[in-house]
């Protein structure tokens, strides 16, 4: 009698267990069909990439299923063939882990401050600083450009007599965008940590700054990992920042953006290569991405709720 009881219950519980998958079924129908929907430009875009601009001109992406003969690699061929391309990917490089690192750096100084340390306008300073993520860039090109026309920096052999067409100004610019968003993210996450921590290591003696180094970085990789990926997939796909900014000054410093930009001539001929150049331009974010996503959702979620 206990044998049959047990597989009794052990029937009723497997049952149970598929009842509740299926009860399940409809929202995972739906949310699969809404992915592939959404995924639908992506993947057009994908295979546009391999077909020949006669192709691309005279038919839709899903004729590839029809004439599997179409794919070639022709595209990539002549975007990767481009003399800009790579100088163009150094130069991505070359802005966007500054204007990542610098905006972390200090936000995280700034967050600490606004979560653990008493001063007056502490609360008001930081709706302030929160408050500028309302302002559009464009009411901002104007101004910064007449700041930077009048920078002159000599320190020895560094001789700037004007910011504009520089790296500086787009790392600049770039600390300057992401701090509102990037203060509040940490500042929240922060300001959820354990309390009781901080309390015993002020009792210990431990200064401001050593809790800061030691203890409030360390637990804050999450959400400093979440950041990283918004700011990094931001700059490094930036292209009105870096227009404004650059300009024709100097094309030798032109961004992986701006040259991809450029393989489309002023007549609008050679808009198909921009498929294959979207997706080798994607590469990297995407790595960067995949290595930092198991922080992303507890770093957005922990920012969010926490403060």
């Amino acid at each position: 009698m206990t044998s049959v009881a047990a597989a009794e219950a052990t029937a009723g519980t497997a049952s149970g267990r598929w009842g509740r998958r299926l009860g399940h079924l409809p929202t995972h129908v739906v949310v699969i069909l809404l992915m592939f929907l959404w995924l639908i430009p992506t993947i057009g875009l994908f295979i546009n990439s391999f077909r020949p601009s006669q192709a691309v001109q005279s038919s839709g992406w899903w004729d590839i299923i029809f004439q599997p003969s179409q794919v070639t690699l022709q595209n990539y061929q002549y975007v990767l063939g481009q003399s800009g391309l790579w100088p163009g990917f150094i130069n991505s490089l070359f802005i966007t882990i500054p204007a990542t690192i610098i905006p972390i750096f200090v936000a995280a100084f700034a967050a600490y401050a606004f979560a653990w340390m008493d001063f007056p306008g502490r609360n008001v300073l930081f709706v302030a600083i929160v408050g500028l993520l309302v302002v559009p860039l464009q009411t901002t090109f104007i101004p910064i450009l007449q700041l930077y026309g009048s920078v002159h920096i000599d320190i020895g052999p560094i001789q700037i007599n004007n910011l504009n067409g520089q790296f500086l100004a787009l790392w600049l610019a770039h600390t300057g965008y992401g701090l509102p968003f990037a203060v509040y993210l940490l500042r929240n996450f922060m300001g959820g940590l354990p309390r009781e921590v901080f309390e015993s290591a002020s009792i210990d003696g431990a200064s401001p700054v050593t809790a800061f180094f030691q203890l409030a970085l360390p637990m804050s990789v999450p959400a400093i990992a979440a950041l990283a990926i918004f700011q990094f997939l931001f700059v490094w796909n930036d292209l009105l920042v870096a227009l404004i900014y650059l300009g024709a000054a100097n094309p030798q410093n032109d961004p992986l953006t701006i040259v991809v930009a450029n393989l489309v001539n002023s007549l609008g001929s050679g808009w198909w290569y921009l498929a294959a150049a979207a997706f080798i331009s994607m590469a990297l974010p995407l790595a960067v991405f995949f290595t930092l996503q198991r922080y992303f959702v507890r770093g957005i979620v922990g920012g969010s709720v926490k403060g």
